[in-house]
């Protein structure tokens, strides 16, 4: 398939470097191609969306960015660095996340989920903790006070000892962010970070992002809600079946018939072979569990 690659207007002196630069991305699961080729970039002070209906590889797209999945093949830089393959080495590079289903820590308190994300900036190891010298006291404090900003950053410093389970639903979704900042990320992620909310909590959350993208973190966002990401985003990239349909400003994008036909499920010139999402899912399952048998011996 040829792939427009329509670019935005916006002035590239005005965004800045280019913080994440993917290209090429693909991953094969056996014989099941879930992401083709897909190339993709995001400049400092951009907030970029990825779009595309059920089953198109979005989510695998960000897996391969993250490290929870290798490209089978392609590379993905960050800064001009190629990635580790480990997630929490990815994190340490400055890359940060959230999911799709929420992973908070349930029976923790909002404050300690949100300390839980600053331990890739700490350099207190283990004898400093359990002697907990002047040193491991003041990496503590700082840590606390860092934790407390962000909190007031996403308007939960109220609830700081408020269990996450107890948090309303738009709340944990805020949390879920906060922590992903405390690791003082360049680019942050965020898997359907509207899901499931109303048009206020919905509104909240765009301001917020737009919020965080002020403070000078490039945003690369997945949303099914497209007022919210043709609103919010400066580009918008779509992923069909797996590859890259279009990528260009939200103007253009959302008046390209082979978008329009790609959600409504119509055939259009060029469209790849047909993969079921349910393949894909079936694929991605075994992918994790085996992952996670080998994490455990």
């Amino acid at each position: 398939m040829t792939t427009d690659t329509t670019t935005t207007t916006k002035d590239t002196a005005a965004t800045g470097t280019t913080v994440l630069d993917a290209r090429g991305v693909t991953k094969r699961f056996g014989g099941l191609t879930a992401v083709h080729d897909v190339d993709l970039t995001v400049d400092s002070g951009e907030i970029v969306g990825l779009i595309g209906p059920n089953g198109a590889g979005k989510t695998t797209f960000f897996n391969c960015l993250t490290g929870l999945y290798v490209p089978t093949e392609g590379s993905v830089r960050y800064k001009d660095k190629v990635l580790p393959r480990r997630p929490h080495q990815v994190t340490q590079a400055g890359v940060a996340r959230t999911f799709q289903n929420i992973r908070l820590f349930a029976n923790m308190t909002v404050l300690e989920n949100v300390l839980v994300g600053r331990h890739t900036r700490t350099r207190e190891g283990l004898w400093s903790a359990l002697l907990r010298g002047p040193g491991f006291r003041k990496a503590e404090d700082a840590s606390e006070r860092r934790a407390m900003d962000l909190l007031e950053f996403t308007g939960l410093a109220t609830k700081r000892n408020h269990l996450a389970r107890n948090l309303p639903y738009g709340d944990q979704r805020k949390l879920e962010i906060a922590r992903a900042l405390a690791s003082d990320p360049g680019l942050l992620l965020l898997d359907e970070p509207t899901a499931g909310m109303n048009p206020q909590e919905t509104q909240a959350t765009q301001d917020l992002v737009r919020s965080v993208r002020d403070e000078g973190i490039a945003v690369l966002v997945i949303e099914h809600d497209m007022r919210f990401i043709f609103n919010m985003c400066d580009r918008v990239a779509v992923l069909v079946q797996g590859e890259k349909l279009v990528e260009g400003p939200p103007s253009v994008v959302q008046s390209d018939e082979r978008v329009v036909a790609a959600y409504l499920g119509t055939p259009f010139e060029g469209a790849p072979e047909d993969e079921h999402s349910a393949e894909v899912e079936a694929a991605e399952n075994a992918a994790r569990e085996q992952r996670t048998e080998g994490e455990s011996k």
